[in-house]
C-alpha cells in the first residue's frame, strides 16, 4: 500500500492533552472484524470480551526521563538532548537527538544541571542525531540516578503541551518493570490493578513481553512506497513462560490479545516455523502494514493514532484497512480522544 492511503484530517481538539481522570474510565471502541459492527464502551468493560483461558499480552517496559536540558560550553546556548539508546554502559556512550542541531558539533561539550553531568559530542549520526559520551567517573548507579534527577518524562510534543507533574505517574503503565523505553506503550496506560485482578479472577492470563520503545516506533514515514521504509531496531524479549501460556491458548483456540502495537510487533517477531510463539531475546525492526498475515494474535488493544503513522498502518493490517479507516471516521464524529493520552480501541 501507499503512504497516502493512511492520510486523514485529525482535528486539533481531538488530541488528548491529559489522560482520563481514572485510567480505566477512558472510552473504548470495540470493532468486530467479522461483522464490521462497532460498539462504544468504557475501557473497564473490556472484561466482557474475555473468557477463562484467554491471554492478554502486555509490554512491561519502563519509561525513563529521557529528555535533558543543558547548555553548550563557552556560548551557554540552551540545548535539548533526547536520550535514545545506550550504546556502551561502561563508556557512557549514548545515541541522542539534539535541538537545535545546527549548533551542536563534534567536539562540543554540553553541561547539565549545575554541572553534575557533562557530555562530549563524538559523532554525527543523522541530521539531528549525535553520539555523545558522558564524562562521569562515579558508580553506574549514581550515573543513572543523576539522569533521573535531571531528566524529565519524554511526553510527546504532539499532545500540545510540555511536561507536567502528572506525567511522572500517568506516562507509565502499571506493568512497567524493565527500564529502557523513551515512550510509554500507550495501550497499556488504560489498565488499573483492580481491572487486572478482575480479569485474572475470571481466568484470563496476563502475560508480559518487553519491547523498549525507541524512536523507531514513532519515526515518520517519508516514502510513498511502504516497502522501502526502514524502522530503527528496538530491543525485545519474550519470556519462556509467556511463550508457554500463549501456545497453550493457541492449542485450545482461546483468544490471544496484544496490548499495543509494541506487543503485537514483538509477538510477530518471535514466531517459529510451526506458527508457535518462541521464547527469544534480541532486536526487532519489524514493520507491519497491510496486507499482513498474523500468526499469533486474535485480538488487539490500541489507541487512536496519527495520520500516516506506522502505528495506524499496523492497526489497519490487523483490523482490515477499510474497516479501521471507517472506524476512525466514526471516532472523530463521536469525539473520541486521540494519541498518547487518548481513548482505546479493541479489535476482535
Amino acid at each position: 500500500m501507499k503512504l497516502s492511503a493512511f492520510k486523514f484530517d485529525l482535528p486539533d481538539d481531538a488530541i488528548a492533552k491529559y489522560p482520563a481522570e481514572t485510567r480505566d474510565e477512558s472510552r473504548l471502541m470495540v470493532v468486530h472484524r467479522k461483522t464490521g459492527n462497532i460498539e462504544h464502551r468504557i475501557f473497564k468493560e473490556i472484561i466482557d470480551y474475555f473468557e477463562e483461558g484467554d491471554v492478554i499480552v502486555v509490554n512491561n517496559t519502563k519509561v525513563f526521563p529521557a529528555r535533558l536540558y543543558g547548555n553548550k560550553e563557552k556560548t551557554g546556548a540552551k540545548i535539548e538532548v533526547f536520550l535514545l539508546r545506550e550504546l556502551n554502559p561502561e563508556a557512557r556512550l549514548w545515541d541522542v537527538l539534539v535541538d537545535p542541531a545546527r549548533k551542536i558539533r563534534v567536539g562540543n561539550k554540553l553541561y547539565f544541571g549545575e554541572g553534575e553531568l557533562v557530555a562530549e559530542v563524538i559523532d554525527n549520526t543523522t541530521s539531528r542525531g549525535r553520539t555523545i559520551r558522558f564524562l562521569y567517573d562515579g558508580p553506574v548507579e549514581d550515573f543513572y540516578k543523576t539522569i533521573h534527577q535531571l531528566g524529565e518524562m519524554p511526553v510527546p510534543r504532539d499532545i500540545g503541551r510540555g511536561n507536567e507533574p502528572i506525567d511522572n505517574e500517568r506516562f507509565q503503565t502499571i506493568f512497567a518493570q524493565h527500564v529502557g523505553a523513551v515512550a510509554a506503550p500507550t495501550a497499556g496506560l488504560h489498565f488499573t490493578p483492580h481491572l487486572v485482578r478482575r480479569l485474572q479472577l475470571k481466568g484470563v492470563c496476563i502475560e508480559p513481553i518487553t519491547l523498549h520503545v525507541g524512536l523507531g516506533t514513532f519515526r515518520e514515514v517519508d516514502v510513498e512506497d511502504l516497502t522501502k521504509h526502514k524502522t530503527d531496531s528496538e530491543p525485545y524479549e519474550v519470556p519462556e513462560q509467556t511463550a508457554q501460556v500463549v501456545n497453550e491458548a493457541l492449542e485450545n483456540r482461546r483468544k490471544v490479545c496484544a496490548v499495543g502495537i509494541t506487543s503485537l510487533r514483538t509477538l510477530e517477531t518471535s514466531v517459529s516455523a510451526r506458527g508457535k510463539l518462541k521464547a527469544s531475546k534480541g532486536w526487532t525492526d519489524k514493520f507491519i502494514f497491510p496486507p499482513y498475515e498474523f500468526k499469533i494474535c486474535s485480538a488487539l488493544v490500541t489507541n487512536f493514532h496519527k495520520p500516516m503513522s506506522t502505528l495506524l498502518m499496523a492497526t489497519c493490517a490487523f483490523g482490515g484497512y477499510e474497516l479501521i479507516m471507517h472506524a476512525y471516521e466514526v471516532a472523530i464524529k463521536e469525539r473520541y480522544r486521540f494519541l498518547t493520552y487518548g481513548d482505546a480501541m479493541l479489535i476482535l
